[in-house]
């Protein structure tokens, strides 16, 4: 991690972690959220989970994982009805905030900036605070609606990312690709996970150029 990312508490000078803000919706993809959690706290950055009431199905029906499994993985879990939590305050320092999955209503419910739960408040509150909110929106195909809504939030500063497989890192496994994924939208904010397959160009490109010493003509 670049070491721009650390911030210190007010007036104590004592080092502090980099925080983020992780949500997980309801959108299927659960394991992009778990994985994004697994890779963040190797990474020592400290973690605030929302879980939406949706999501603790998809958790379930998808990964066979409880609310208490899911909460472990975070340094502190906050209740998505609990508007008065601490990243709900742009005075709450953090990174940012990534959801993953963000699903089309939560991605819906940021765009229109009516704040019902503390998942679009705190989403809000990155926007306001010119931080980075990423959401890797789960769904296909999209329909003009969606497509309008996209626009609206890239307009206002969001970065979507779909998770999109990257084959030319010739995963061999789903974790693999998922990881990579998850590795992809962490850098976005600064975080190399470690996971990611970096691209070095094609085999053809490393080759064209002579050796040292080789016929240049």
């Amino acid at each position: 991690m670049s070491g721009s990312a650390s911030s210190r508490h007010g007036g104590t000078g004592e080092a502090q972690p980099p925080r983020i803000i992780v949500g997980i919706s309801g959108a299927s993809g659960a394991v992009y959220g778990v994985r994004a959690l697994d890779q963040l706290r190797a990474a020592g950055v400290e973690t605030h989970l929302i879980v939406t009431r949706s999501a603790h199905l998809t958790l379930s029906q998808e990964l066979g994982m409880r609310p208490a499994d899911i909460a472990e993985r975070a340094s502190v879990c906050h209740n998505v009805q609990n508007i008065g939590a601490s990243i709900s305050s742009g005075s709450f320092r953090t990174l940012g905030m990534l959801i993953a999955p963000c699903s089309v209503r939560t991605m819906s419910e940021i765009a229109s900036g009516v704040t019902s739960s503390l998942m679009s408040r705190a989403a809000d509150v990155v926007l306001k605070e010119r931080r980075k909110l990423v959401l890797m929106l789960r769904e296909t195909p999209l329909h003009l609606g969606h497509l309008r809504t996209m626009t609206a939030l890239a307009e206002m500063g969001a970065i979507l990312m779909p998770p999109v497989p990257a084959f030319y890192a010739k995963p061999r496994s789903l974790e693999e690709m998922v990881d990579h994924s998850v590795g992809r939208a962490l850098d976005l904010f600064g975080i190399d996970s470690g996971k990611v397959a970096r691209w070095e160009g094609m085999n053809a490109d490393r080759e064209a150029c002579p050796k040292p010493g080789g016929d240049a003509s």
